[in-house]
Formats: structure tokens, sequence, C-alpha cells
């Protein structure tokens, strides 16, 4: 192999190593977006239950939920 060749195997090698690192920190970015994505919707989840039993509790308050 000459220098020429050599110089094209090298260039070729780190861009592959470029590649793989892009894709790495990709799915990592994938990943962390997934996560906060579910973060999001437990905190609504969350969020929508402590609204509903705030109002169960006016309705208790104001006599609003007699049981029959």
């Amino acid at each position: 192999m000459n220098n020429t060749q050599s110089a094209g195997f090298q260039a070729g090698e780190a861009k592959g190593q470029a590649q793989e690192k892009g894709n790495q920190l990709m799915d990592k970015a994938g990943a962390a977006a997934q996560s906060a994505k579910e973060s999001v919707q437990e905190a609504g989840a969350q969020m929508q239950m402590k609204a509903s039993d705030a109002a169960e509790a006016v309705k208790d308050a104001t006599g609003m939920n007699k049981s029959t």
C-alpha cells in the first residue's frame, strides 16, 4: 500500500468512526427524548388525578357529593 492509498484508507476509517459516533449520539438523544416524554406523561397523569381528588373534596365540603 503506498502513501496515497494508506492516507485514503485512514480517511475512510476516520469517516466510519465519526459516523458511528454520530449514530451513538443520535441513539442517546432519542432515548433522552423518550424518557422526557414519559416523564411529562406521568406528571400529566398525576396532575389529572390530583385535580379529580380536589374536585371530589370540594363536592364533599359543599355537600354536593350526597350518598343516596
